[in-house]
């Protein structure tokens, strides 16, 4: 079989010439200032434009115009835009789709003079963001899932913490369902969803991928063990057997105390406050690992500069500008966002929080996944497999072996272009 390759370069080439020429006109005004375009996600789309107008006062030269994009068409969309050479000058994106907007050749790296932008910043986050040791990408936000907890039944069995070992979680969670009653559980795994497993399977030495990360490698002991220890929680009816789309509210039933224990990411917590009754005492922890504190995948969001730019001096100063500590301190208070900078972390806003201290931990003990293209699709086969293993159809080895065959096929065109040299 012949595989057509196209020259990289040359199609690089004509597309950022092409957009050049299409943008140069459209992005500057008749009065000499710049327009930027801005485009964002969600939550962040809806309230970045609060902080814009001290960018533009700073830079009165430079106007910024955001687009709002929904995350369920968001990744779609700047494909989309790259193949019909309409990306904007400055995006949003999410820190798993790096990796493949950098093998694309869509964004810019990080000009020198920006360096002290990598500064103060998760060492995970940032490592998700390198591509061939390269910078590619500046963090805005970051977040991570954690445990968050019925603190108020934990100390009715005895517990005033979660206890941080996979063997004393469960023997607390055995206790807490012993309170609750019959029919209910103790911590909700949706089975559609990946984010747990995936935090399990980060607690072991070895890496998901193997061999220049052409092919799985989730049947190491690590892994297995993992998801033994997930299939563990739903064999002893410690877990519901429930994807997410059956769980009408997750609050309601937090309170209420179907499950007591849930994964989630600091969006959880303006939820958790303004739904949950005052008497509803709950907490965050730190995810419990094989023999300690545990491991998670860094999440969020980063700022890109595309190469099609023509503004590239202005978008940078507008990089800067959202990746400011005090700037972010700012962000954090209107959307709940956790700040990259570290330092942004010392603010009373984010330091007085309690419910936002275990994330600091956790995000320093966060590991960075994989750098494929592939992995977001690597990882839906990983869960399907998963939710087949808990069903009984496979044991925790057989499952490793049948995420390995799907994770092998998804990277063959990569595993082919790297044996030739290609990659």
């Amino acid at each position: 079989m012949s595989l057509w390759r196209p020259d990289r370069r040359a199609t690089l080439g004509l597309l950022a010439g092409t957009a050049a020429a299409g943008l140069a006109g459209c992005g500057r005004r008749d009065d000499g200032s710049v327009r930027l375009r801005f485009w964002a996600m969600g939550n962040e789309a809806t309230n970045v434009p609060q902080i814009l107008p001290e960018f533009e006062r700073l830079n009165p030269g430079i106007k910024v115009e955001v687009q709002a994009l929904p995350w369920t068409a968001a990744h779609q969309k700047l494909l989309t835009a790259y193949a019909g050479s309409s990306l904007p000058d400055v995006s949003q994106v999410g820190n798993t789709w790096v990796s493949e907007m950098a093998a694309i050749g869509a964004i810019s790296p990080l000009p020198a003079e920006a360096s002290d932008l990598l500064k103060d910043q998760f060492p995970a986050v940032l490592e998700t963001n390198r591509i061939d040791g390269q910078p590619v990408a500046t963090p805005w936000y970051v977040d991570t899932r954690l445990i968050f907890y019925r603190a108020d039944l934990l100390q009715q069995v005895g517990y005033d913490a979660l206890p941080q070992t996979w063997a004393g979680w469960k023997q607390a969670m055995h206790a807490v369902k012993r309170v609750v009653g019959q029919g209910n559980y103790a911590v909700l795994l949706p089975l559609n969803e990946f984010e747990q497993l995936l935090t399990f399977g980060l607690q072991g030495d070895e890496p998901l991928l193997k061999d220049q990360d052409t092919r799985g490698n989730f049947s190491s002991p690590s892994f297995i063990a993992a998801l033994a220890f997930y299939k563990s929680l739903f064999d002893e009816g410690l877990a519901p057997v429930a994807s997410a789309a059956q769980i009408s509210n997750v609050w309601t039933e937090f309170e209420r105390g179907w499950f007591s224990f849930y994964f989630s990411g600091p969006w959880t917590i303006g939820d958790f406050r303004n739904r949950l009754k005052p008497e509803t005492r709950w907490m965050t922890s730190g995810v419990p690992g094989p023999k300690g504190p545990g491991a998670s995948a860094p999440g969020g969001s980063s700022l890109v500069v595309y190469r099609t730019s023509p503004h590239q001096e202005a978008a940078w100063k507008l990089v800067r500008f959202l990746s400011d500590p005090g700037v972010q301190a700012r962000f954090n208070a209107i959307t709940g966002n956790l700040p990259a900078r570290q330092s942004a972390w010392a603010t009373p806003t984010v330091a007085d929080d309690p419910y936002i201290a275990a994330f600091k931990g956790q995000l320093s003990r966060a590991r960075a996944v994989p750098k494929v293209p592939e992995w977001e699709r690597i990882v839906t086969e990983m869960q399907i497999v998963a939710e087949r293993m808990v069903r009984g159809e496979y044991t925790p080895q057989t499952a490793a072996a049948e995420i390995d065959r799907r994770a092998d096929r998804l990277l063959e065109k990569r595993r082919w272009m790297i044996e030739r040299g290609r990659a």
